[in-house]
């Protein structure tokens, strides 16, 4: 059985889910890696391709469901403002 983190989603604040942690670790290490720390920030699709550069191939062999992961991990980033949105089309992100 693997370890599990709770994860937050801003979407439906107060909601919690447990999910895989050295999969969520890797992914937000790899996020925080290649997220400007100012505006314009990245988009989700630019930040999902920088962060599939940084993850370990044993947990996402060929970027397997890095797209997923990078939502879960943003989505919870952004409840625990580490990250933030910014009012833009297409949505960018950048850390705080």
């Amino acid at each position: 059985m693997t370890e599990k983190i709770e994860v937050e989603n801003i979407n439906t604040p107060g909601k919690i889910t447990r999910v895989d942690r050295a999969k969520y670790e890797a992914m937000k290490s790899a996020m925080l890696a290649t997220l400007p720390k100012s505006a314009p920030g990245m988009t989700a699709k630019e930040s999902k391709d920088a962060a599939k550069a940084h993850l370990p191939e044993a947990l996402f062999p060929g970027g397997a469901t890095s797209g997923w992961w990078q939502k879960c991990v943003q989505l919870d980033l952004e409840a625990k403002g580490v990250i933030v949105r910014e009012n833009s089309k297409p949505l960018r992100f950048h850390q705080v």
